[in-house]
């Protein structure tokens, strides 16, 4: 199959023991209304993310994270993505970053951060234009 015919492939987890769900359920909803396959795993550890990530093949992991924390996180995601020789899925972050943490993140390799009062349809038009941009870069 053409991967450009095939839908953009999303893992939407929460690293870590945030029990804030309804954005990420939210983002959720609107990229699979968008014709996204999205895989919703909830509460996840990092290994666990960056494992069904790897193994469903996915376009995009999009990491919610409204809890203390982020920086260790994501990090770990991150680094774990690098150990495996993973650099071909766009990473995107929500939730409450602090400003002066976005430009810290995205230095390290997260491709996009949006911080609460992104509009759910900026998420999607970013997914839809950059989902496969980075497949087949290695």
């Amino acid at each position: 199959m053409n991967p450009q015919k095939r839908s953009i492939k999303v893992v939407v987890a929460k690293p870590g023991f945030d029990g804030h769900w309804r954005g990420a359920m939210i983002v959720s909803m609107a990229l699979r209304d968008a014709g996204m396959e999205v895989v919703y795993m909830g509460n996840q550890t990092p290994a666990a993310i960056v494992e069904s990530a790897l193994q469903e093949d996915v376009d995009v992991i999009g990491l919610s994270i409204l809890a203390a924390g982020h920086m260790m996180l994501i990090s770990e995601v991150l680094d774990l993505l690098k150990e495996k020789n993973i650099r071909d899925i766009l990473l995107i972050v929500g939730g409450t970053i602090p400003q002066e943490d976005i430009p810290v993140l995205e230095s390290m390799g997260v491709h996009r951060v949006f911080p609460p009062g992104s509009k759910i349809e900026d998420i999607v038009d970013y997914v839809e234009k950059n989902g496969r941009a980075v497949k087949g870069r290695i």
